[in-house]
């Protein structure tokens, strides 16, 4: 991906945003590119262990109730048979 130099002067900040890890911009000036602007991959994990212990919890009550969409499946391995194709 190029970009012009006078239209990365002016959107610097919103061309850097826009770059997921890794990914290269080639900025340029006529036809000749100039420089090549990389964003960085994330070297560490942003959160820090135990950052949440003090936070609120909530957890749905049904969270761990059966699913629909598996109700013949789960049904199946209660009873013993395997209704797999």
């Amino acid at each position: 991906m190029g970009v012009p130099l006078e239209e990365a002067q002016r959107r610097l900040v919103e061309l850097i945003a826009g770059l997921r890890p890794d990914e290269e911009l080639v900025i340029t000036q006529g036809d000749v590119p100039l420089a090549r602007l990389t964003r960085l991959g994330q070297e560490s994990w942003p959160c820090q262990p135990g950052s949440a212990k003090d936070q609120p919890h909530r957890m749905a009550p049904d969270f761990d109730a059966p699913l629909d969409e598996f109700r013949e499946y789960t049904e199946a391995a209660e009873n013993g048979t395997d209704n797999r194709n």
